[in-house]
């Protein structure tokens, strides 16, 4: 049974499309990671940071709810993984809640959401708040195939290499590229869990096309 105050995180996180992606403590205060649940894309592109033309709509969307949010959970502020330098410890934040862990090209793989998790903020509670074992495995563990090692066109995303985004930057500026542009990275598309996790292609468009534009 979920903790407590994951219940409460939970219940007020649903109605915007997000969920608690794992919580941890830290230096005497528990952290409630905050991020996109299947259903999320519903709810934002309705948004008027959508449809205003002002840059970074969907980390406006996030600072406008996650203070609502932290406000009925009784949370002390929202910390987000954006907006730096400097920037929040977010990676490390996911690895110590034992729900994220390195994948074998290197990005961030998730439990539930594979590697279509994307934290939004993470709610900032005083005090030790009881918290649920955190003891897993990672799901590549169990991966028979790894897929997600073979499924760059280019092989900008590879166990043998760092990410080589330059590489991937050309590929989405080609036409052979269309693909990935349109439905997504096709990296985190051949994972299992993200599969089940059923993102939206145009939620994934979307970031695909802010990535390509505010590369070097």
């Amino acid at each position: 049974m979920a903790a407590p105050i994951l219940r409460k995180v939970a219940a007020r996180t649903e109605p915007y499309g997000l969920m608690p992606m794992g919580a941890l403590h830290d230096a005497g205060r528990t952290l409630v990671l905050v991020a996109t649940a299947p259903d999320f894309w519903h709810h934002f592109e309705n948004s008027p940071e959508m449809s205003d033309g002002a840059p970074d709509p969907v980390d406006r969307w996030s600072q406008r709810i996650l203070p609502r949010i932290a406000t009925g959970c009784g949370a002390r502020e929202v910390v987000y993984p954006f907006g730096g330098p400097p920037f929040e410890p977010f990676i490390a934040w996911a690895k110590a809640s034992g729900e994220a862990f390195d994948s074998p090209t290197g990005m961030l793989v998730h439990l539930r959401a594979g590697l279509m998790i994307s934290y939004r903020g993470a709610l900032v509670f005083e005090g030790q708040h009881p918290l649920p074992d955190a003891n897993h495995r990672s799901p590549c563990d169990s991966c028979a195939t790894r897929p997600c090692e073979t499924a760059c066109p280019v092989g900008a995303l590879s166990p043998d290499h760092f990410y080589d985004v330059p590489r991937c930057k050309a590929y989405l500026n080609s036409a052979e590229g269309a693909d990935c542009m349109t439905n997504g990275c096709a990296v985190r598309r051949a994972c299992p869990v993200s599969v089940s996790f059923n993102r939206p292609p145009r939620q994934s468009a979307h970031h695909m096309r802010y990535f390509k534009g505010n590369a070097p």
